[in-house]
Formats: structure tokens, sequence, C-alpha cells
């Protein structure tokens, strides 16, 4: 066999040189070690998260500045509002609160419109809106109890148009619960005289119990006498017990037909009261001494006699008996004990 530089070459390739090559062999290699296990960060997980959480807040909020400052709005959260004047407006329909020339609207859509004889009611949620300094506060509903309390009025009302009771029956439940244990109904036990107890203080000279009826009293003699003729209500705690005892069935049936009865405002009324002031009576006393649908149960005076200062001392007369007693501190302390099983 001939070697590749003896090989007849044609004339066209004449000058073209040959090299010969030589091929490394493959090498083969190993797998190194294997690397080591990542350390874990000494920082706590929830000290990352809180930290990751702020910087998507601080994001959010260079965002939303950015938009509020280039007209294209907010966000969810705008940081002014977008009016600059709030002022009531009078239409066929009733009242109407308008911001600049938006009426101000219902979660529904709808606009908010009050009845014509409540101009008092318009004139509060003109202010709560005009005392707003940011769209977002609008969000809170405790900044706008007046108009969180009139959207709740209008659903009722517009159920009982349509002939449906899904949520009167809902209050109605709702608010019979606090009738069993009525703060204005639960009374605490006389003070042995002998050792004096608990209640001993040099600025006290009559006893929580006794307080407790003077309180009571007067609106349970009013709600028996004009709302709730000849029904009975009794104290739902005896003296050695803490068990609350349940009205008669006759007592529970009147009370229940009264507040089915009534009118959507009053409806309204009377649950956001129950749920503030954790006490049935109070807050349909309140109703029934500020209400035009209900002006002929009570005396014919001018002058109001039951107001709200008056409903929340009833309803915390206790918790204020106790502070003045134990301290503020002691207070919270006590609660918190209980709260935790007294660890």
């Amino acid at each position: 066999m001939k070697r590749i530089s003896q090989l007849p070459v044609a004339n066209g390739l004449k000058g073209l040189r040959i090299y010969q090559c030589q091929v490394a062999p493959a090498a083969f290699t190993a797998p190194g070690p294997a690397p080591a296990p990542p350390t874990p960060s000494a920082e706590h997980v929830d000290i990352r998260v809180a930290r990751k959480r702020k910087q998507a807040e601080l994001l959010k909020k260079g965002q939303d500045i950015r938009a509020v400052a280039s007209g294209k709005g907010g966000g969810t959260a705008k940081l002014k509002r977008f009016w600059k004047d709030v002022h009531v407006q009078h239409t066929e329909e009733g009242l109407q609160v308008f911001l600049d020339k938006r009426p101000l609207r219902r979660p529904s859509k709808d606009i908010l419109t009050i009845p014509h004889h409540k101009p008092h009611l318009a004139s509060a949620i003109a202010l709560e809106w005009d005392l707003l300094v940011s769209a977002q506060q609008a969000l809170k509903t405790h900044l706008i109890p007046m108009t969180s309390l009139v959207n709740r009025a209008l659903d009722i009302a517009d159920e009982d148009k349509e002939g449906r009771d899904t949520i009167r029956n809902n209050i109605v439940t709702t608010v019979m619960r606090y009738l069993d244990t009525d703060s204005l109904l639960c009374w605490a036990p006389e003070a042995p005289e002998d050792p004096p107890g608990y209640e001993t203080h040099v600025d006290r000279v009559e006893s929580l119990r006794s307080i407790q009826r003077r309180s009571a009293e007067p609106i349970i003699q009013f709600l028996s006498e004009k709302v709730w003729p000849g029904v009975e209500l009794i104290p739902v705690l005896d003296a050695d017990s803490i068990v609350p005892k349940s009205q008669p069935q006759m007592t529970r049936d009147i009370i229940k037909g009264w507040v089915s009865g009534l009118p959507a405002f009053e409806l309204a009324g009377l649950e956001r009261g129950v749920l503030a002031g954790k006490g049935l009576l109070g807050a349909a006393r309140l109703v029934v001494e500020w209400s035009t649908e209900l002006a002929h149960l009570r005396d014919d005076v001018s002058e109001k006699k039951f107001g709200v200062e008056e409903a929340a001392k009833a309803a915390s007369l206790e918790v204020d008996w106790q502070t003045g007693m134990w301290g503020l501190l002691k207070i919270h302390t006590m609660l918190r004990g209980k709260i935790s099983g007294g660890n």
C-alpha cells in the first residue's frame, strides 16, 4: 500500500500540502465531591416575611403616588380625595348627597337617597364625607357610620318592597339573643355587710347592685308601660347564680313581634344600638326616644330625655364601676388573665 505522499495528484491540485494529524484519546473524569449543604439563615422566617411585605407595601405606595401625580388614578388606594365640595340636593326621590357633581352611591351602585323628612340625617352624611381626607378612608365603615347605617336601612326597605324578609329576619334573630343577657337586667348580688368585701372604698357609699337598679329601672318602666304594655321584664341573674334566666315566653313573643314590625330605618338603628351596647333594652329605649315614626310612644315633650350619652352610660355602668374600684390597668390585667385561662 502506497503512502499518501506517493499517491498521484491531479494537475489542478499541484502545490496542495497534505498534513497528517493525530487525535488525542478521550479523557475520562470522575465526579467531584458533593457540595456542602446550604446553611440556614439565622434570621427568623417571620422577620423575612414581614420585610417582604413591607417592601411590597412600599412598592405599591410608590406606584400609587406616581399614578396620582400623573392624573391616572391611584389604584385601589388613592392617597387624596377626588372631590372638593360636599352638599345635599333635594330631588323628587328624596335627599341626595353629592361629591362635587357626582351623587353618593350605595354598594349596589344605586344612588343613596334619603327620605325628605330626614334632612338632619342627610346633613350628617354630608359632614362625614366632608371630613374625609382621602378616598381610602371611605372604605373604613367606622369613619362613615351614618352612611353605613343608611345603606343598611335602604337594603331593608328594598327587600320590603320586593316582598322579601331575609335581612329583617336575620336582624330579629340577632337582637333577640341579647334579651336574656341584657346588661340592664344583669344585676350584681348584694355585698355582705360583714365583712364588707371587695366593694369597700373610701369614696363609695352605694353598692353596685343599687347603682344598676337605679339606672335600669326607669328604662324598664318606660318600655313596659309605653312600648310593650303589660310585659314583665325580670332580672336574669339570681343572687347566687351565674347562669342567666330566660324571659317569659309571652314577653319574648311580644318583643319579637314589635321588633319584626319596625320600619326599615328604625330596625337598622335598633340593630346598630344592640350591637354597640350589647343589650336590647337600652337600644329600644334610644330608638323610641328619637324616632319620628314612633313619636306616639313617648311623652309629649319637646326636649329629649334619653340620648346617646345616657345609653352609653347605662351600657357601660359596670365597667365604669370596676374601673373606679380597681383602676384601668388592673381591669385590663384581670381581663387578660380571664382570656388566657388564668395563666
